[in-house]
């Protein structure tokens, strides 16, 4: 196919000569004036949240990046991918890089290049089958927020994209070298609110990473078990051998018969203990008790003298007790909350 490839605002009139894939305009997504799908739709008009939503679509809802958005974009090291199959079944995935690794060509196309992974290639597949995708950036250490970018995407050969964009920097690190790019036409673009996202701090020494790697351990091994549970050796692994089965023991033979004791004379019986008198019932209140280390929160019992007088158990609970309620309503100092991820 040709295709022209991103040519919106004078930015580039170059064409793909037959190697783009996938794709197309915006045209393919209909819907009313409103964004959003009629799926959302329905659910605002029944949760009674109309108002709220089409205020929201008004103030934060464009179908380009403005200057902040491109700015934002180019400086993240990862986002996360969700794409699906022509049936609509799902697929969502983890992307990182260098910050700039998310190219920002124009306010409506930004690439990024696929980088050596399992071999398996479910988004870009998915992608091949259905070109609706959406990216959500989110900033954990500088700003604590997110973006949303809903759009059209297509795949881009790496010479093909260099021919028309020779500004694209060259990655030196194996592992980082794109074969292919996927190209993203902006449709949507939103913010994704702080309020539930965590401040996260990098760590101060961290291991180089292995980008591209084969190496088993270093992708991870089988941390979740599933190469186990399914019995599957991986390719190149010697197949474990079965294991061979016991021998079964044979049988010790049978011990010889014990002789028989010889009767001893039965000992005299000795005489029954006589019985101790039984204690009266105590609750324990009238013994003596070790000296008390708790806080000033401790209220001791006082002793009640009868131990079978409930009512006398019962108000000196009751007193103990309100005592407790008085001393948990007195004002006392703490820190102020921080909020359940720290302070912003």
């Amino acid at each position: 196919m040709t295709e022209e490839y991103g040519g919106r605002d004078g930015v580039a009139d170059a064409r793909l000569n037959g190697h783009g894939y996938g794709g197309g305009d915006a045209a393919h997504r209909e819907r009313g004036a409103r964004p959003g799908s009629v799926g959302e739709h329905e659910l605002q008009r029944r949760l009674g949240e109309v108002e709220r939503a089409d205020r929201f679509y008004a103030e934060q809802v464009l179908d380009h990046l403005n200057e902040r958005m491109r700015d934002f974009a180019g400086q993240q090291e990862m986002f996360f991918l969700a794409t699906a199959d022509r049936n609509g079944e799902c697929d969502n995935s983890f992307r990182a890089g260098p910050p700039g690794f998310l190219r920002v060509l124009d306010e409506r196309t930004l690439v990024f290049p696929e980088y050596r992974g399992n071999g398996v290639h479910a988004s870009l597949g998915n992608i091949e089958e259905n070109p609706h995708v959406g990216l959500l950036l989110i900033d954990f250490v500088r700003a604590r927020i997110g973006l949303h970018i809903n759009g059209s995407a297509g795949l881009v050969d790496d010479a093909v994209l260099r021919a028309a964009f020779p500004e694209l920097p060259e990655d030196p690190v194996p592992g980082r070298q794109a074969r292919l790019w996927v190209r993203v036409e902006v449709e949507e673009a939103y913010i994704h609110c702080a309020k539930h996202i965590p401040h996260l701090q990098k760590a101060p020494k961290r291991p180089a990473r292995d980008w591209g790697t084969d190496d088993y351990k270093r992708k991870g091994g089988d941390f979740f078990g599933a190469a186990r549970e399914r019995r599957v050796p991986r390719q190149g692994a010697a197949p474990e051998p079965a294991p061979t089965p016991a021998p079964t023991p044979e049988p010790d033979p049978p011990p010889p018969p014990a002789p028989a004791p010889v009767s001893a004379p039965a000992p005299a019986p000795e005489p029954a203990p006589a019985p101790e008198p039984e204690p009266a019932l105590s609750l324990g209140l009238d013994a003596p008790q070790p000296p008390s280390t708790s806080n000033e929160w401790t209220t001791p019992l006082e002793p009640v003298n009868d131990s079978r007088d409930t009512a006398a158990w019962r108000r000196e609970a009751e007193r103990v007790l309100a005592e407790a309620q008085r001393r948990g309503e007195e004002p006392r100092e703490s820190a102020p909350f921080q909020g359940w991820f720290g302070a912003p």
